[in-house]
């Protein structure tokens, strides 16, 4: 590929919108600041049509966000079950926990709009949406919200546990409830969609906000997550996608800790917006609620197309 001279001035806008690695192809300038990362037999198409779709699901979102904007009414509580003539109480007929949805920065519940129905639809689970507020500047502050929430949605529906689904900050919110406050007594399975559990280096501009400081390799934050969690009850799957640019690198939404049982899926030829939404990451999701014995320290694909 050649680029033109009518093209040159659209290249600082191409090094914001697409990935590094489209501008990495020959003949294409050297552009200053341009991260070096090697470029693989086919992947440039793969790229195109992964960042073609992440601007058609951004397009798509944002006519949806201010419908996500507040919270969600809370579904009624629970009625007491009806006894049997013995005077037990009737055990329901799915035992399963409700699946709580966290969405990630500067985002809110609107995200989830397909894979909640995904979930409604074939799982039968009770499926609720929580949104933290966009003025949140500390994950542990997050972390101690949600933590309350889940208390509340535990009382009102009489489940001692939960599932959560966090995407990106949503999933290492709900990681700092887990291994930090004692949530793995309330959460059975935590899975995480392109969330940052080693720290991203992505959009180095972002720093100027605390809460994106503290998603940086090496932060206070991401070394407390690394510390020893002996004993952790919560089961751990960890969707990360290889055309993630918003992961840098892309293997920083892997989750791996020694004390934590963990399942990290490989997702091939979509990006970062593209986890909440697509089909093939919600059967995914819906069979990793599902398993009660997962198999430890996997990394296994999803192929998408």
């Amino acid at each position: 590929m050649k680029a033109t001279g009518s093209a040159l001035p659209l290249l600082p806008l191409c090094r914001r919108l697409l990935p590094a690695t489209l501008l990495e192809l020959p003949g294409m300038p050297n552009l200053p600041g341009l991260p070096s990362r090697p470029v693989l037999p086919g992947l440039p198409v793969a790229l195109l049509k992964a960042t073609a779709l992440e601007i058609a699901i951004l397009a798509a979102h944002l006519v949806l966000y201010p419908s996500g904007i507040t919270q969600e009414r809370r579904a009624p509580a629970r009625s007491p079950l009806p006894e049997q003539r013995d005077g037990t109480a009737r055990l329901p007929s799915d035992t399963r926990p409700p699946v709580v949805l966290l969405h990630g920065f500067i985002d809110n519940r609107s995200v989830f709009v397909l894979l909640r129905r995904s979930l409604a639809r074939h799982g039968g689970q009770r499926v609720e949406s929580l949104n933290h507020s966009p003025l949140t500047c500390d994950i542990r502050t997050a972390a101690e919200l949600l933590g309350r929430h889940i208390e509340e949605i535990c009382e009102r529906t009489g489940s001692p546990r939960v599932d959560i689904v966090g995407h990106s900050l949503g999933g290492l919110i709900a990681r700092h409830y887990v291994q930090r406050l004692g949530g793995d007594a309330r959460v059975r399975t935590l899975v995480t969609l392109g969330t940052p559990h080693s720290g991203t280096r992505a959009v180095p501009l972002a720093n100027a906000h605390p809460i994106v400081r503290q998603m940086r390799p090496g932060s206070p934050v991401i070394e407390e997550l690394a510390r020893p969690a002996p004993g952790c009850r919560t089961r751990f799957v960890s969707f990360w996608g290889d055309l993630d640019h918003m992961m840098d690198p892309p293997e920083a939404a892997r989750l791996d800790h020694a004390d934590l049982t963990v399942e990290n899926v490989r997702v091939s030829g979509i990006g970062h917006l593209a986890l909440p939404v697509h089909p093939a990451v919600a059967t995914g999701i819906r069979r990793a609620l599902d398993g009660d014995r997962p198999d430890t320290d996997v990394d296994h694909p999803v192929r998408t197309a």
